[in-house]
């Protein structure tokens, strides 16, 4: 099939949008492409097309997104295209499923995070795979001059050495001019290959409105503004409490942030995604992904720290091409905010000599070693016991991973784990002593293999349906096996992991170039600069500002931002006061005939210098007539 074709028949759609076929007609060509599409802009119909108008073959797909993963698989699977996700959820049974899939099962879509490109395992498979092409999603991310720089990402240029022959494509709703040189740079690309559909988003209205209270800001909004909300927040307890308040309020609300478990995030964005719920309350860690059409207005309660990132998540309202709303409540303490941000984010360097001798000390690692050693950190207890605020302490983290001294891996999750101490042939006496315990002996037995002779990786919930139990018995009753001494048991858990990449360095000889710290301390500052003058700058339309810091100098004032609005009413506040000055000279003149210039501009009430511009006014509209000695009087039209 053709590309027409190939839409037609899954997606049902007569044509393209926009650049979507220049970017496939390019990316079929086998050449290296990168597409700059706003949130909404259809990006995924730009590889998903050509993919399925190959033959055969696998397209692999990197994104950070888990929620992206599973709505695009799901989609895939729905059209009856076989498309497989390959996450930190699944078990090593099903991820081996899913590569031996792509390799002997004609998958067509292969999702991966790009931290799973490190994998020995992946990187054994990928080798055997038919690749039709590599797509980068997010491909910002890879730009150290990016707001959401992830080391990750560099790796997805090595992955091109083991599959020379598959074209890349890079997709992002967000780069500046600078970043887009620097992603092409970074994934190596073979030719310089742009293409950039207008960043402009005629439906949606953006607002920054001045509130001091933004509580009762945000509650009036949406209950003025009726349909879906998100509301952005960056503390995750305040999720919680603003989904309180709204809910006081009698208004339809729930919070989202990176740190609930796997399931309650699951439920909470599908409530929201289904309607169920109408305002979700949330972190910048919710809305990447999510393909929800008819979100009618996003609220930000802080500031973010760049204009990317404000632009990508207010770009989550009006999908579906409606009325929607991008408001953002910017109060005096913001801009105090956004440079103490800034300050946490790039600690002096000596404090970030100490983060690390600290780290080093508390591992009793000397100097000269340490190399390749992983070990949890858990961020709380450091900084009570080391006296330093996580915000810095995370700074100063973000810092020495960019040198190169360690890597640093916040949430980490350890899948449950469990072995058997004592021998099959003794399990008898066990279950006979502990009946209580011998339905989940057997369902670990029926479930796993190997458990006598080194750890296995479990799921609860899985050893639950062989024996009858819900997931909380089971956990209880394996905690009992372990302090008998049956088995060993460690359950799941989160955990932050520190990695030393070398072996611990002295102070005096520690290295910070100066482009992992000046110069990226130099471009936050900049891109801080951004937002508040962003929310500071009245005197031109918002989405022209937002456009220019993209690059974009061609569009013209949306006339329903607060900037356009607010000129709109002066311009007719400009009006009513030229309309009201035009007939008190129309009647002076007509009761008196002639005057001069000096006495028909002096008319109480009004200024001197509006008076002057409506007198201009008329004599351009051809209503008055001034002779040599700048004697003014009505015109015959005037007159009759």
């Amino acid at each position: 099939m053709d590309y027409a074709q190939v839409l037609k028949h899954y997606w049902g759609y007569d044509s393209f949008r926009s650049i979507q076929l220049d970017i496939i007609n390019s990316i079929g060509q086998g050449r290296d492409s990168l597409g700059l599409m706003p949130t909404g802009g259809g990006k995924s119909i730009t590889f998903q097309v050509p993919a399925l108008a190959k033959e055969e073959g696998v397209c692999i797909v990197i994104t950070p997104l888990l929620a992206l993963m599973k709505d695009q698989v799901s989609g895939l699977r729905r059209k009856g295209i076989l498309a497989h996700s390959v996450n930190s959820t699944m078990r090593h049974d099903q991820i081996l499923a899913a590569y031996d899939n792509c390799i002997y099962g004609g998958c067509r879509f292969l999702y991966v995070s790009p931290e799973r490109l490190q994998s020995d395992l992946f990187l054994d498979k990928v080798v055997k795979m038919n690749v039709s092409m590599i797509v980068v999603d997010e491909c910002h991310c890879i730009s150290q001059w990016g707001y959401d720089f992830r080391p990750s990402y560099l790796h997805i240029a090595d992955l091109r050495d083991l599959l020379p022959e598959a074209p890349l494509l890079a997709l992002t709703a967000t780069a500046t001019p600078k970043v887009v040189d620097d992603i092409m740079d970074k994934l190596r690309f073979r030719e310089r290959n742009v293409f950039k559909m207008s960043f402009e988003r005629k439906n949606i209205a953006y607002v920054v409105r001045r509130a001091e209270a933004k509580e009762k800001q945000m509650v009036d909004i949406l209950r003025k503004v009726p349909g879906s909300a998100i509301v952005y927040v960056r503390n995750r307890r305040r999720t919680k409490e603003y989904a309180d308040i709204l809910t006081k309020a009698g208004i339809s609300a729930d919070y989202f942030h990176a740190g609930l478990p796997v399931k309650d995030k699951d439920r909470k964005q599908d409530e929201w995604t289904k309607g169920n719920i109408r305002v979700i309350v949330c972190t910048n860690a919710f809305g990447m992904g999510i393909d929800k059409p008819d979100v009618r207005v996003v609220i930000h309660i802080d500031a973010p720290e760049s204009l990317e990132a404000y632009f990508q998540e207010a770009g989550r309202a009006g999908r579906d091409g409606k009325k929607s709303y991008a408001i953002f409540l910017w109060s005096g303490a913001d801009e105090a905010n956004l440079k103490r941000n800034l300050t946490n984010s790039f600690p002096s360097l000596e404090y970030v000599v100490g983060v690390y001798n600290s780290i080093c000390n508390g591992r009793e690692i000397g100097v000269g070693y340490g190399a390749d050693h992983s070990f949890e950190f858990d961020i709380e207890r450091f900084c009570r016991d080391t006296h330093r605020g996580a915000m810095q302490v995370l700074g100063a983290l973000a810092i020495l991973e960019r040198a190169g001294y360690l890597e640093y891996q916040p949430y980490i999750e350890f899948q449950s784990r469990l072995m058997f101490l004592i021998e099959r042939g003794r399990l008898y006496r066990i279950e006979e002593s502990y009946p209580h315990l011998a339905p989940v002996i057997k369902a670990v037995l029926r479930a796993y293999t190997g458990v006598f002779m080194e750890y296995a990786n479990v799921s609860e919930e899985r050893i639950g349906k062989f024996c009858g139990m819900e997931r909380q018995e089971v956990y209880e009753k394996l905690l009992e096996l372990s302090r008998i001494g049956v088995l060993a048991y460690n359950p799941q858990k989160k955990t932050s992991l520190i990695s030393l990449l070398c072996d611990r360095v002295h102070e005096k000889y520690m290295i910070f170039p100066k482009s992992i710290y000046q110069d990226r301390y130099e471009d936050a500052s900049r891109r801080m600069k951004s937002v508040i003058n962003y929310c500071t700058t009245d005197d031109y339309c918002r989405s022209v500002q937002l456009l220019r810091y993209f690059g974009d100098n061609s569009a013209d004032n949306c006339g329903q931002c607060d900037v356009c609005l607010a000129k709109r009413k002066t311009m007719r506040q400009v009006e009513q006061e030229h309309a009201a000055i035009r007939q008190i000279v129309i009647d002076r003149l007509r009761e008196s005939g002639p005057l001069y210039y000096d006495v028909l501009r002096c008319i109480d009430g009004h200024d001197p210098r509006d008076v002057s511009e409506s007198i201009r006014r008329m004599l351009d509209d051809g209503e008055l007539e001034a002779d040599v000695a700048n004697v003014y009087s009505l015109s015959p039209k005037l007159l009759k």
